[in-house]
C-alpha cells in the first residue's frame, strides 16, 4: 500500500453537498464525472493531504444507493494507492482476505480499481486503487 488516495464518502446530492464543502469549508472541487460501473456520479474534492470523492447515486439499484438507504449518508470507503493492483489483489487473497473483486474494475479518474468485503477488514470498505500513468493524481 503507497499510502490512501481518497476517502469515498456517499450523499445523497452533489449539488448540495459540493456546496458545502467548498462555500463553507473553502475546498477546492477538482472535477466530476460519472461512474457507469458503479452508477455513481462521483466529484473529487482536493482536501489538501488526501482527496475526499463524494458519491452520489445515479439509480436506487447502485451499491451507493443501497448504502444510504441502510447506513445514511456518510463516509463509504478508504482507498489506498497501489500498484500492480493485480498483484495486490492476489497478495490480499493469499492473506486470507475476501475481495468483493477478484479483478481490478474501471473507476473514477481513470483507475482501476478492487474493493475488498468490508466483512474481513473489521467493518470497514477498503479500495484498492491503481491510477495508469498518463492520468497521474
Amino acid at each position: 500500500m503507497n499510502g490512501v488516495d481518497h476517502i469515498g464518502i456517499a450523499v445523497s446530492s452533489l449539488e448540495e453537498t459540493l456546496r458545502f464543502y467548498t462555500e463553507q469549508l473553502g475546498l477546492i472541487h477538482m472535477k466530476t464525472e460519472e461512474v457507469p460501473t458503479q452508477k455513481v456520479k462521483v466529484a473529487f474534492i482536493d482536501a489538501g493531504n488526501v482527496k475526499l470523492e463524494l458519491l452520489e447515486p445515479l439509480d436506487s439499484e447502485s451499491p451507493v444507493a443501497v448504502f444510504i438507504e441502510k447506513r445514511g449518508q456518510g463516509i463509504h470507503h478508504v482507498a489506498f494507492k497501489v500498484n500492480n493492483i493485480e498483484e495486490r489483489i492476489q497478495e490480499m487473497k493469499e492473506r486470507g482476505i475476501r475481495m468483493i473483486d477478484e479483478v481490478p474494475r474501471p473507476g473514477a479518474g481513470g483507475a482501476d480499481v478492487a474493493f475488498m468485503h468490508p466483512k474481513a477488514a473489521h467493518g470497514v470498505l477498503f479500495e484498492l486503487c491503481e491510477k495508469s500513468k498518463t492520468e497521474g493524481e
